[in-house]
């Protein structure tokens, strides 16, 4: 028997984001890597990111995403995941 997973905190290397393509889309690659790596780990229909990963993502400008990130998912229905910033960044300008 498969055992579901409800949550969990994972460190996602976002580096793959730095090569190839554009420097204006690496923002939106680092999202969409987030949103693939919690799919694959979790079997998720659909994964909502928290506005927290979303700022800390941008907050050195869409050219130069972090490295990597660290998230808290956890489950909210069957199949729907949600990724908040497990570790608590001060984002400032």
């Amino acid at each position: 028997m498969v055992e579901e997973k409800g949550e969990g905190i994972f460190v996602i290397p976002l580096s793959r984001v730095y090569w190839g393509g554009s420097r204006r889309s690496r923002g939106r690659r680092a999202i969409k890597l987030i949103r693939d790596f919690v799919a694959r780990h979790f079997g998720a229909r659909r994964v909502i990111l928290d506005e927290s990963v979303n700022e800390y993502i941008l907050y050195r400008k869409i050219e130069k995403p972090p490295r990597k990130i660290i998230v808290k998912v956890f489950k909210i229905d069957e199949g729907i995941y949600k990724a908040t910033l497990a570790s608590l960044v001060k984002v400032s300008k």
